[in-house]
């Protein structure tokens, strides 16, 4: 299979590329934990993405690594949701937040692995009903 991702981050710096497979792999892991079913992964504005294939089952989250901060990496959230918000009040300092939409993670800190797989999961389960 093709890796829907390649030609985006091979430009990347390597300590970035490593750091996106790590989260990734969390990020796959979370959705298939949390019981979502297939997962598209594409780009979304030029940036990977990660979705689940059934309907009304979640939201889409990206991750990506930008020029102009080239210390993090970027986890985006629709900003329609109150997932970022959900986000900040359980875990205030594993991230840095951007308004309601962007959580950025330092490029080689450990990762925050728990607070990923709760963003993942909430993200890839927001529009399932109770």
């Amino acid at each position: 299979m093709t890796d829907p991702f390649h030609s985006t981050i091979a430009p990347w710096p390597a300590t970035a590329r490593d750091q996106f497979n790590d989260m990734r792999a969390l990020i796959l892991k979370a959705a298939h934990d949390a019981d979502v079913g297939p997962i598209d992964e594409s780009l979304k504005w030029g940036q990977p993405a990660w979705r689940p294939q059934r309907a009304r089952q979640g939201s889409t989250l990206r991750l990506n690594w930008q020029d102009s901060a080239p210390l993090t990496l970027a986890l985006y959230v629709d900003c329609k949701t109150t997932i970022s918000a959900i986000m900040r009040d359980i875990y205030p300092t594993e991230f840095a937040y951007e308004t309601n939409r962007a959580l950025r993670v330092t490029i080689g800190a450990p990762l925050p692995t728990q607070a990923i797989d709760h963003l993942a999961r909430l993200t890839f389960t927001y529009h399932r009903k109770g």
